[in-house]
């Protein structure tokens, strides 16, 4: 293929099946622990949340899960996503490598969240469920399942973190557009935003709570099922179609990447980009670089503790073992909404334990400064999440740049930032801050993590 190639775009590179990296661990996943009991959660403890085919994915171990072609047909609306070749980015940078990304941000949500919030509403519809209820940061999430709940026929309920919320009001316009509806969270629709609003009236609320208050809503009635856009494994399993396609689309364009990074808060865009290349490499293939960049100011990955932990603030979840800052912990009030969590995707923690990834950190200043970089450079705005993939990149071209190596980079691209334009205005204006967390917060948040024997833990 020509070395003149700007994207590739075809409709072979779209995978028919999603990739489960548990098939490939060399070390299988600690256990999803009963809050109440300490032991393995079963089925039947998820089945108040989840539809039996989500539950069903969520503890698989097959390699390779066929995706249903009602989702498919939907998916090709847009997949596969363009894959690009960074040229103008190279020459500003100065540098020998190659740099490529995966653009996410072609999808009518604006990002990579379509990718799961489209089956399972799909399996939430085959399942008689009449109602979704869900958390959202930036709003991509909310955005994505208010989108597929408009397809599938669904209602959908969605609480968003209140700093956020206040933050892009026009992400709530596009969830209200959509059918959805809207509040900030904490909210005084559940006991849980109650009980939090008592202590602070103004609290800036975080993704853990916001979750409390989705899972207490959907627990209360039969119609109702909870959706989640990161963490869980089911999640990250339906995500793994960009890096498949990824890996299709750079064999078309005759290249293969030395690094992979993508930007990290719950977890799963990461996982989509990375898991594909890193199960081939546990197969036996090449080794690369797999790098997750997360914000310094909410560093669960680079700062957490590897523990059990709840998934959200009231304690209603199952305790999963993951890089955790403590289920208490709530952010400083920086720009990128959707890395506010608490929390790291258990297989994504997983593989940071077992030594097959990298993490790295950095301030919002610096970030912002990579995207305008970007967006000069290629035309594309990235989301305030997405410009940690960019700086990452960036460094890591810098790095080849100091050292010699014509290394090849590719990094996922997770969204836009058209609804994120407030942000950037902040940053020319010099009004954007890097805000470290509260130490003291931090440690008090740690101390509370739950006490789960050695044995189990």
């Amino acid at each position: 293929m020509s070395e003149q190639i700007k994207y590739v775009l075809d409709e072979s590179a779209m995978p028919k099946d999603w990739y489960n990296l548990a098939a490939d661990l060399p070390v299988p996943l600690a256990p999803v622990l009963h809050p109440g009991t300490l032991q393995p959660i079963t089925g039947a403890d998820l089945a108040p949340l989840f539809p039996m085919a989500v539950i069903q994915q969520e503890v698989s171990t097959e390699r390779y899960i066929e995706i249903p072609d009602e989702v498919n047909q939907i998916l090709r609306q847009w997949r596969p996503s363009p894959l690009f070749r960074a040229r103008n980015l190279e020459k500003a940078l100065d540098t020998p490598a190659k740099i490529y990304y995966k653009y996410e941000g072609v999808s009518p949500a604006g990002s990579h969240k379509p990718n799961t919030a489209i089956p399972q509403a799909f399996y939430n519809k085959i399942e008689g469920v009449k109602r979704l209820t869900t958390e959202t940061g930036a709003g991509q999430w909310g955005t994505s399942l208010s989108y597929a709940g408009a397809l599938f026929g669904l209602e959908v309920q969605v609480f968003q973190v209140r700093i956020s919320y206040d933050q892009k009001p026009y992400r709530r316009a596009v969830m209200e557009t959509y059918g959805a509806t809207c509040v900030a969270s904490p909210s005084t629709l559940t006991e849980s935003g109650r009980a939090i609003l008592a202590k602070n009236p103004n609290h800036p609320g975080s993704l853990g709570i916001a979750i409390s208050e989705a899972v207490e809503l959907a627990v209360q009635r039969d119609d109702t099922k909870y959706a989640l856009g990161s963490v869980l494994n089911h999640v990250l399993l339906h995500q793994t179609i960009t890096g498949q396609e990824t890996q299709l689309q750079m064999a078309m364009a005759g290249d293969d990447p030395d690094i992979i990074i993508g930007c990290t808060g719950g977890g799963s865009n990461f996982a989509g980009i990375a898991f594909p290349f890193l199960g081939e490499q546990l197969r036996g293939g090449r080794k690369r670089r797999i790098i997750a960049v997360e914000p310094a100011s909410c560093p669960s990955l680079t700062k957490g503790q590897y523990a059990y932990d709840f998934g959200d603030t009231a304690h209603l979840t199952p305790l999963t073992k993951m890089h955790t800052l403590g289920s208490t912990f709530t952010p400083p009030g920086f720009h990128a909404g959707g890395l506010r969590y608490h929390g790291m995707a258990p297989m994504v923690s997983h593989i940071k334990e077992l030594g097959l990834i990298e993490a790295v950190a950095y301030h919002q200043t610096a970030c912002f400064e990579a995207g305008v970089t970007f967006a000069r450079a290629e035309g594309i705005v990235p989301a305030p999440e997405s410009t940690h993939a960019v700086k990452g990149a960036i460094e890591e071209a810098l790095r080849c740049k100091q050292e010699g190596k014509s290394e090849t980079i590719v990094f996922l691209l997770s969204g836009h930032g058209h609804f994120d334009m407030a942000a950037y205005s902040d940053y020319f204006a010099g009004k954007l801050v890097d805000q470290s967390y509260d130490e003291k917060e931090l440690g008090m948040a740690l101390s509370g993590l739950p006490v789960v024997p050695d044995n189990i833990a």
